[in-house]
C-alpha cells in the first residue's frame, strides 16, 4: 500500500508543475464544492493514503492559482518551493516551537532566521523577533509591547492590573492605515474608534505636519503607527519625519510594514522607508515578499525587555534553558508551529541578493504594467507606482459611469480567467487593484496580464457603445 506522504508528494508536484497553465480562479459553484467535500460525520477510519487521494481529487476544482504567475488579486506571495518543502518537514517532525527545551532545532532555526531578517531589512541588530501567524498578529505583538511599555513609564503595570483604571493612552495613525491595525487595536482593548486619525494625501501618506501638531497638543503617552506600503497605492508614510516627532514627544513608533518593509532590502528602494530603522517596533509578513508558506508573520521590537514583558508565558512545569532563545517569550502562543524552519530555508535559498533581486524585479514589473496600460485610451493609472501596487480606473464621464466601467472590466477579466485581479474602493471611486508579488512572475507574465486587462476593457467599451447605439 502507498504511504500517505507518497500520495501527497505526487499531487503536490503535479499541481506545482501545472500551475503556470492553470486558470487562476476556480469556476466551481459553492454547491458543487460542498458536494465534493461535505458528507455525514465519518463513523469509522479509512486508510490514510486513500483519504489523501480523496482529498486531492475533491479539492482540486476549488484551488486558487495563487502560487502561479497569473494571480494578482491580493498582496500574496507564491510560496517558494524550498519553504514549502521545509514546511512539510516541519509537519512531519511535529515540533512544538514554544520552548528551547521542547525543540532545540526549532528554537535555534527561529533565532537564526530572525537575526538574518534584521540584517536584510536593515533594522537594529539588538531587536527581539517573534514569529507569529501573519501581519495581523505581528501588528498585535508590536502594539502590545508599545501599550505595556508606555503604561509602565507612567507607573501602571498592565501585566498585573490590566486596563481597567489605567491612565489614558493615545493611539495615533494615518487615515489610510490598514484594517489589520484596527483589528489589533480591538484585540488589545483600545477599540478601533478611539484611534486619532491623521489626514492622508492622495496616495495614502500620513500628513507629518498634522501628526506633529497632534502630538504637541496632548500630554498623554502616545503610540504612533506609521505605514510602509499602503495596501492600494504602495505609498510610504514620511517615516523619518514621523520618527523625529515621536522622539521629540516621547511617543512609541510602530511601523506596519506588512509588505513595504521589504523595500529596505533593495539599496535603490530603501529610501522609500527612510527612517524606518528609528522606530520602536515593526511588523511584516513572510508570506508576502519572502514567499514563505502561510502562517508566518514577523514582529520586531527594539526593546527586548518590553517585548518579553508583553508576551512571556511562564509556568512551573515549563522548563527554561538558561541563556537560550525561548520563542514563546516573544509571541502570544505557547503551543505553535515551528515557523522558523521554513523561514531559515527560504532565506538560505534566496540569500540577501535573491531577496533584493525579487523585490526589485516585481517593482519593475509593476512600472512596466502601468506604462503599458496608461497608453490605452480610457485607462487611467490612479497611483504613483513606487512599489508593486497598481490601481487602475476605466471609462469616461462622471464618477458613477467610471465606477460602472471599472466594475465591468474586473468582472470581464475574471470571467475570461486568463489572469486574476480584484477591485477596491479608493478615494470614493472603484478601482482595479493589481498586486505584483508572486515569486514565479516573469516579464512575459506581466505582458500577458496587460493584454488580458486591455482585452477586457476593449470588450466592455464595445458592449457599452452597442448599448448606447
Amino acid at each position: 500500500m502507498p504511504h500517505p506522504f507518497d500520495i501527497a508528494l505526487k499531487h503536490a508536484k503535479a499541481f506545482r508543475q501545472g500551475v503556470r497553465d492553470r486558470p487562476p480562479r476556480p469556476t466551481i459553484s459553492p454547491e458543487e464544492m460542498r458536494a465534493r467535500l461535505d458528507g455525514p460525520t465519518p463513523e469509522h477510519g479509512e486508510d490514510g493514503a486513500a483519504v489523501v487521494e480523496a482529498l486531492a481529487a475533491a479539492a482540486d476544482p476549488g484551488i486558487m492559482g495563487i502560487v502561479g504567475p497569473r494571480f494578482f488579486g491580493w498582496v500574496i506571495g507564491g510560496s517558494h518551493e524550498a519553504g514549502v518543502a521545509a514546511d512539510w518537514l516541519t509537519s512531519a517532525w511535529g515540533q512544538n516551537a514554544g520552548l528551547y527545551a521542547g525543540s532545540p532545532a526549532a528554537a535555534v532555526a527561529e533565532e537564526t532566521a530572525g537575526r538574518w531578517l534584521l540584517d536584510i531589512l536593515r533594522l537594529p541588530s539588538n531587536c527581539s523577533v517573534g514569529f507569529v501567524t501573519g501581519a495581523t498578529m505581528a501588528n498585535f505583538v508590536g502594539i502590545a509591547a508599545a501599550r505595556n511599555e508606555m503604561l509602565r513609564r507612567v507607573g501602571w503595570d498592565v501585566e498585573a492590573k490590566g486596563l481597567y483604571g489605567a491612565p489614558r493612552l493615545r493611539v495615533i495613525l494615518g487615515d489610510d492605515a490598514h484594517t489589520t491595525v484596527f483589528a489589533a487595536l480591538r484585540f488589545l482593548g483600545f477599540g478601533a474608534a478611539t484611534a486619532e486619525r491623521i489626514p492622508a494625501d492622495d496616495q495614502g501618506r500620513m500628513d507629518a505636519g498634522a501628526l506633529e501638531r497632534a502630538l504637541a497638543a496632548g500630554s498623554d503617552p502616545a503610540i504612533v503607527v506609521a505605514q510602509a506600503g499602503q495596501i492600494n497605492t504602495g505609498a510610504f508614510d514620511p517615516i523619518a519625519r514621523i520618527a523625529a516627532a515621536c522622539r521629540k514627544h516621547g511617543a512609541w513608533l510602530h511601523v506596519d510594514g506588512a509588505f513595504g518593509l521589504w523595500a529596505c532590502a533593495v539599496p535603490e528602494l530603501a529610501h522609500l522607508a527612510e527612517g524606518a530603522e528609528l522606530a520602536d517596533s515593526w511588523a511584516t509578513d513572510g508570506h508576502k515578499w519572502l514567499q514563505l508558506p502561510y502562517d508566518c508573520g514577523i514582529a520586531f521590537v527594539r526593546d527586548p525587555e518590553a517585548h518579553r514583558r508583553a508576551m512571556t508565558i511562564a509556568a512551573s512545569y515549563l522548563p527554561q534553558v538558561n541563556g537560550e532563545y525561548e520563542p514563546s517569550h516573544y509571541v502570544p502562543e505557547l503551543s505553535r508551529r515551528a515557523r522558523g524552519f521554513a523561514a531559515w530555508a527560504v532565506l538560505r535559498a534566496l540569500g540577501r541578493a535573491g531577496v533584493a533581486d525579487m523585490v526589485r524585479a516585481h517593482c519593475g514589473f509593476a512600472a512596466r504594467l502601468a506604462e503599458r496600460l496608461s497608453r490605452e485610451p480610457g485607462v487611467r493609472i490612479l497611483n504613483d507606482v513606487v512599489l508593486n501596487q497598481v490601481i487602475v480606473g476605466f471609462g469616461e464621464g462622471d464618477g458613477e459611469a467610471q465606477d460602472a466601467a471599472t466594475r465591468a472590466v474586473i468582472a470581464r477579466l475574471q470571467e475570461d480567467n486568463a489572469c486574476f485581479a480584484g477591485g477596491a474602493s479608493w478615494r470614493g471611486r472603484w478601482v482595479m487593484r493589481v498586486s505584483v508579488i508572486s515569486g514565479a512572475l516573469t516579464e512575459a507574465d506581466i505582458d500577458r496580464l496587460g493584454d488580458a486587462v486591455i482585452a477586457a476593457w476593449r470588450a466592455v467599451r464595445a458592449d457599452t457603445k452597442l448599448l448606447e447605439a
